[in-house]
């Protein structure tokens, strides 16, 4: 994840603008280490999400309102993407991970998934339901030289509140950004 200075994860709708090339290079990094990717279906829409460069990997959008997905992009079309929705969700033409009713129950679909290492790469929304279900072991977070103003999303947008400690394990900078990594103490 990218946040500014002043904690916005998005300029002008993405996070593109918050972004640098080294942040690219090891958000593609991270990834490649990753059995499965989840990322929410707006973040899929702003960010215009792909087929994943790593062959094999398998990208699951999150989303508990399957309309507004375009089936035909390349995510979809080269079946690297899944929908991981709720089970009242209507059918849809790509592989589909299903739990909860009216909302995704992340925990159950998590848990149907049977893979090692799971990457969420947002956004915030989706980052927040982590949070609420205890699903974040570790956080690798960029922040960004700037100060963005603005009412924009906090990382865990929707969050109830909590209290989960992390402890710092690397800090890196390049040209005035932060790379960050923190692990859940448990």
């Amino acid at each position: 994840m990218v946040t500014s200075i002043d904690g916005a994860t998005m300029i002008d709708g993405t996070s593109g603008g918050l972004s640098s090339a080294t942040d690219h290079e090891l958000l593609l990094g991270l990834r490649s280490m990753a059995d499965v990717v989840i990322v929410g279906a707006a973040t899929v829409r702003a960010e215009g999400y792909g087929a994943p460069r790593k062959a094999g990997l398998r990208i699951g959008v999150v989303t508990a309102s399957t309309a507004g997905l375009d089936w035909t992009m390349p995510l979809f079309a080269t079946g690297a993407g899944f929908v991981i929705t709720t089970e009242d969700a209507p059918e849809v033409p790509v592989p589909a991970v299903r739990a909860g009713v009216g909302d995704v129950d992340l925990a159950a679909a998590v848990a149907q998934l049977d893979i090692g290492m799971l990457q969420a790469e947002g956004g915030a929304l989706l980052n927040g339901s982590l949070a609420a279900a205890d699903l974040i072991d570790e956080l690798n977070l960029t922040i960004s030289p700037q100060l963005s103003g603005g009412d924009g999303p906090r990382l865990t947008a929707g969050a109830p509140d909590l209290s989960q400690r992390m402890s710092l394990v690397h800090v890196l900078e390049d040209d005035g950004f932060l790379f960050t990594r923190y692990v859940r103490e448990r």
